[in-house]
């Protein structure tokens, strides 16, 4: 995230940024005479759903985890913080904690506990045969994988965040006990070798997957 956009996020979460001009927005962050600046990243930061931003009506406000009624159309919709990447493959992208945008999801389509949850993007191949439930879709590079944050205790065989060395990567759970060891497994069409994690390694378990919402395929 651009340095601007980040000082515009931390001012709006303690002054109205409605009722400042742009002039002034862009004093307080430290880019004072620079307005255009300003106006330019808070489109970009509405873009990325970071805030909700129309200009012509005047609207610059945070935008708020959880559900959204949209009266008009009568159907209740979630918003998930999009928090980062984890791999698919070796533990090599972190899985960061901080908010790069927000997926608006029907609460349709998300489990029946909605609070805690949060979405990374996969990234690569090792789960594309793995299934988060029987009958559901498995993980594709890119697809949008919701993970309940509150869950630190996986069982055997449930697909997890796990973070190794500060690197995310989402793998199938696996308890070895008889060599007192933790085995993350890929499920996968291609060939990806396991990772062994002994129980006092630097290692937790971010979440557990609960659901996968697939990317569009490009036409």
């Amino acid at each position: 995230m651009h340095k601007i956009q980040a000082a515009i996020l931390n001012l709006s979460k303690h002054q109205n940024l409605e009722s400042l001009s742009y002039r002034q927005i862009a004093k307080l962050i430290g880019v004072e005479n620079k307005p255009q600046i300003v106006k330019h990243h808070l489109i970009q930061l509405g873009k990325a759903g970071l805030l909700q931003v129309n200009l012509d009506k005047g609207v610059i406000k945070p935008v708020s985890r959880g559900f959204n009624l949209k009266s008009a159309a009568k159907s209740l919709f979630y918003s998930l913080p999009i928090v980062g990447a984890a791999n698919c493959g070796p533990a090599t992208i972190f899985a960061e904690s901080r908010t790069e945008g927000y997926l608006k999801v029907s609460a349709k389509m998300l489990p029946r506990k909605k609070q805690d949850l949060f979405v990374l993007v996969a990234d690569g191949l090792s789960m594309n045969l793995a299934k988060v439930r029987p009958d559901g879709p498995t993980i594709e590079d890119g697809d949008f994988v919701v993970v309940d944050s509150t869950y630190k205790n996986p069982k055997n065989g449930d697909i997890v965040v796990a973070v190794i060395d500060g690197m995310g990567t989402i793998k199938r759970y696996k308890e070895d006990k008889e060599h007192d060891q933790i085995v993350l497994e890929s499920e996968s069409t291609e060939t990806f070798m396991p990772i062994f994690v002994h129980r006092g390694d630097d290692f937790q378990i971010s979440g557990k997957v609960v659901d996968v919402i697939k990317k569009p395929k490009s036409s």
